[in-house]
């Protein structure tokens, strides 16, 4: 947590934050039902954070298939990494439209947040290019190093959706129209 709020106060952080916004901007509506869309207002909550579960799912799954699943397994986890990979745009593009509404100590975090999804993408790009060229071995190795890096990214996407998210201001559900759940 002291890294996380460390980024937080770090004015080193600011041309990043401006450059990452200028994409978010080029990128995400202004306004209307699209960008709402985006912050997932008809679900009720952010559409980020579920959206997440989807490369970091397949990209999991990729994983336990290198690890356990053996030679058999090598098209099933490559298939995988791909789907990761095309799960990228439609999340980067929500975490994008909430980062346009987020306080500038959260835009720090956010930045490095996605500067570290980038490089995600980027490893699994390289080790789905490694695997279609035969070379298995260094796949795996790019991918478990992505994995990794994804899961440092994941803890500042948990901080700001945790410690400096302020909740949507219009949800498709008040507090008192809640299903009830068991």
């Amino acid at each position: 947590m002291r890294l996380a709020r460390r980024l937080e106060d770090s004015t080193a952080l600011d041309d990043l934050s401006s450059a990452v916004r200028g994409v978010a901007l080029a990128l995400v509506p202004s306004h209307g039902r699209l960008r709402e869309e985006l912050h997932g207002r008809s679900l009720g909550h952010a559409l980020h954070a579920t959206l997440t579960d989807v490369p970091v799912g397949l990209w999991t799954s990729a994983a336990v298939l290198d690890l356990v699943g053996g030679e058999r397994s090598a098209p099933a986890a490559q298939r995988l990494v791909g789907l990761g990979l095309l799960s990228v745009a439609p999340t980067a593009l929500t975490g994008l439209a909430d980062y346009l509404d987020v306080d500038r100590r959260a835009r720090r975090v956010g930045a490095v947040h996605a500067a570290l999804n980038s490089g995600v993408s980027v490893l699994y790009g390289a080790s789905w290019l490694l695997r279609r060229g035969g070379r298995r071995r260094s796949g795996i190795a790019v991918s478990l190093a992505a994995y990794g890096l994804a899961g440092a990214s994941a803890f500042l996407g948990g901080h700001l959706a945790q410690a400096l998210r302020e909740p949507p201001a219009e949800t498709a559900l008040s507090d008192g129209d809640a299903p009830d759940l068991p």
